[in-house]
């Protein structure tokens, strides 16, 4: 038992050569157990890393004391220096570091090493994961600390770093197998009361064999094979008991490893969190022309420059300046697009879905998020696979993301004026206008639509726009939802599938919208296809949140050979590109046919090639000479959000109005920054339910909550629906049965061969028979 408690390896031998097994006398063993090192006691590699993170673990200190360190721009200064947590720190004074404030750099030890110099007893280098090195020095009058020292507790600090920093993470298999603490215990429990409740039943029925008269009358082959299950039951008592041991040992280390995430993710938070505030701080006091509270003076603003590479930031932000020359003509017309588009928005009385007249706004204003921080969310999950994180509902929209995809949709004009142009680049156009239109809703649309649960549907009939739509969550890890919409006049078919896979950049969350998009204009049969640029949502940590999209999206005609190559353009320096697209419609030969611009968040013009390019290269020649005759110090993109002119869109002359977006409605700010088309998406009636099948996400009873403004009620119902959700899949992966969708199945692209989700029919023929019940 001694041993055990040790979990000793018992080959090893004392001074006198003897083994653990051989050495009889209790203290004995305890002697010699205590005079060996733990890791050479240690049986299995898996004992070994714990001891060796155990004390990693337990034994790291802070450490800090005054050092100089060489500045780039002003040589030795001298600073209190703090080792903490794998982080290196150094402050202008001790009081500082007493208060963490007015930090003036910070450098993590991952993968760090130290180098020396033979001649210079006191000087040291430190050679980080990003191959920045930094000098020290130790004072010649310090009597407390010497070099060895410090080295000694940056070695301690590295290795601390480097460890909690470079954890592998659990596949999606992996972390499928795993087995929840609760059923480990149960079945700990019921092992151990079988075990108990055999040793028992052993010990009687030996008792009573051996008290029965007629025990000596038996044949001698059944006593015989009386003791044979005797003893096997003895064994098994015994393999019990060995199998509740190892468990218990394996839910240590589970426990440990528990420990280990745990204090990593307390350690990468932090830092990123100080760096991110800190990075906050210098954009906003480089823009507003003061020095940031904890820059003490011009040599430490310098110092934290160049010595920290992630508090680069903007000398300022340069509003984007241009006016607008239309004539009158364009006027004209730009007012019929608008009256067109408010049409599109739903404000007739058309019959859709059995709904007379939509309605402008929602049962109730959104909540303030201004008392929560999504950062508070994501520190703890640094790491996992950002689809699988649960979001508080605080942070959502009452939509699903079905509903979400269905934006699509609101500028369906653009496709029926496609279908009825002769000219296909004209026809190109118009899909172009519609591609940039379908990501127009997002702009402020800050908060998360709901997760669609596996199974969950959503359909939309809209008369008055002349399509219908159905869509699918046809997988849930990943997540991929698919639609199909069709002409209502059998003009078009507008289909495809979205993946959103989603980044964690630091100060941002990026999602990329992988999936192939197609449109088929039937009276052409023509088929396009393209895929959504990038959505980025800034400043999660700290500061005001604000959406841009940027990236490429190419839009091919597969039967002419035409291109459309449209650039979504990030923010950049100053914010001059912010929501800018720009772009080229060329044919097969790559000749341009014509010249596309505008803003995704506001409107989208065609022009002639060669005017274009002129206007294009002259305005280079502008922003170069407005460069030279300012001094702006150059620095890497911001995370804050420019603030553009109205009038943002310089009109090239000649140039012919695509299209521009709705004004929103008059209460959108208090509606999730909704759109008109937006508002209507999830409104229902008895006549409809009557209709649509039970997996609609309009009879999903968190959305409807929070919708209604009942918050507590949603986070409930959204906790209950994911709880569900993970019972069924556990469920099916028990009986190894695969999900079935029921409305798409899986096959190539019949346009460009990519892996798709293609639409199975039938859903508008209203059998809903064996539906899941999800909700």
């Amino acid at each position: 038992m001694l041993l055990l408690e040790y979990d000793a390896d018992t080959t090893v031998v004392n001074g006198s050569g003897q083994t653990a097994k051989e050495v009889t006398h209790a203290e004995e063993i305890r002697s010699m157990l205590e005079d060996q090192k733990p890791l050479d006691l240690a049986q299995g590699a898996e004992m070994k890393h714990i001891l060796v993170n155990k004390v990693i673990y337990k034994a790291l200190k802070r450490y800090e004391g005054p050092l100089w360190k060489s500045s780039r721009f002003f040589g030795w200064r001298l600073f209190w220096v703090v080792l903490e947590h794998g982080v290196l720190s150094w402050y202008r004074k001790q009081p500082d570091a007493v208060h963490n404030i007015y930090r003036q750099g910070c450098k993590h030890l991952t993968q760090a090493v130290c180098t020396v110099k033979s001649t210079d007893s006191c000087l040291f280098f430190i050679k980080c994961f990003d191959d920045t090195i930094h000098g020290f020095r130790v004072p010649k009058n310090s009597l407390q600390q010497s070099r060895e020292d410090w080295l000694e507790a940056i070695e301690e600090h590295s290795a601390y770093s480097t460890h909690y920093c470079s954890q592998d993470q659990l596949t999606d298999e992996e972390e499928e197998d795993m087995v929840s603490a609760v059923d480990l215990k149960k079945s700990l429990e019921k092992a151990q009361s079988c075990q108990q409740r055999l040793d028992r039943e052993i010990s009687n029925f030996l008792k009573m064999i051996k008290e029965c008269d007629v025990a000596e009358e038996m044949f001698p082959s059944f006593l015989q094979k009386v003791e044979v299950v005797s003893e096997a039951s003895r064994e098994t008592c015994v393999a019990l008991s060995d199998c509740l041991n190892l468990f218990t040992k394996q839910e240590r280390v589970k426990n440990f490893k528990l420990e280990q995430e745990q204090e990593k993710n307390k350690i990468l938070s932090e830092a990123l969190e100080t760096l991110a505030t800190e990075h906050h701080e210098l954009e906003q006091s480089l823009v507003k022309g003061s020095p940031p509270t904890s820059i003490l003076s011009e040599d430490e603003f310098y110092d934290a420059l160049s010595d920290s590479e992630s508090e680069r930031s903007l000398s300022r932000l340069e509003a984007v300046t241009a006016h607008s020359f239309e004539e009158e003509g364009e006027h004209l017309g730009s007012r019929r697009h608008r009256m067109s588009e408010e049409k599109d928005c739903g404000g007739g009385d058309a019959l859709s879905n059995g709904i007379k007249k939509h309605r402008t706004s929602l049962p109730s204003p959104m909540f303030s998020r201004n008392d929560f921080s999504i950062w508070s969310i994501l520190r703890k999950c640094i790491g996992m696979e950002l689809s699988k994180i649960t979001m508080p509902v605080i942070f959502n929209e009452p939509l699903s993301f079905l509903q979400r995809l269905t934006e699509y949709m609101e500028h369906t004009y653009l496709i029926h004026k496609a279908s009825s142009l002769s000219d296909p680049v004209e026809r190109m156009q118009c899909v172009a206008a519609f591609a940039v239109s379908a990501v127009a809703s997002q702009w402020e649309r800050t908060g998360k639509p709901f997760n669609p649960l596996l199974g969950e549907t959503y359909e939309l009939v809209r008369d008055d726009l002349g399509f219908r739509l159905i869509s699918e969550q046809v997988s849930h890890h990943p997540p991929i939802s698919a639609f199909h919409a069709e002409g209502l006049n059998n003009d078009f078919i507008f289909h495809g599938s979205i993946y959103p896979k989603l980044k964690f950049w630091g100060k941002s969350v990026e999602a990329e919208p992988k999936g192939t998009i197609t449109l088929e204009l039937l009276e052409h049969n023509e088929a396009y296809t393209w895929t959504n640029p990038t959505c980025c949502v800034h400043n999660i940590i700290v500061g005001k949140l604000w959406i841009e999209q940027y990236g490429n999206v190419e839009i091919i005609n597969h039967k002419t050979g035409d291109k459309c190559v449209l650039n979504f353009k990030p923010c950049g320096l100053f914010g001059k590109e912010l929501h800018k697209v720009e772009g080229y419609i060329q044919d097969k030969s790559k000749k341009k046919l014509c010249a596309l611009y505008g803003k995704w968040t506001e409107c989208l013009y065609s022009a002639d090639p060669a005017t274009f390019d002129a206007y294009k290269k002259n305005d280079k020649k502008n922003t170069e000479e407005k460069k030279n005759s300012k001094q702006m110090s150059t620095s890497e993109e911001s995370d804050e959000m420019p603030m553009p002119d109205s009038e943002s869109v310089f009109i090239i002359p000649g140039s012919v109005l695509l299209w521009r977006i709705a004004p929103r409605p008059p209460n959108s700010a208090q509606m999730y920054n909704f759109t008109s088309f937006a508002m209507v998406l999830n409104e229902v009636d008895k006549d409809m339910e009557s209709v649509i099948p039970k997996t609609d996400c309009r009879l999903r009873p968190d959305i409807r909550a929070m919708e209604n403004g009942e918050i507590d009620q949603a986070s409930e119902e959204k906790k209950r629906l994911e709880e569900k959700q993970r019972a069924a899949r556990k469920s099916r992966s028990k009986s190894e049965e695969d999900w079935k969708t029921r409305w798409f199945h899986q096959g190539p692209n019949p346009y460009n061969g990519a892996q798709d989700w293609i639409y199975s029919g039938s859903y508008w023929d209203r059998n809903y028979f064996n539906l899941p019940d999800i909700y």
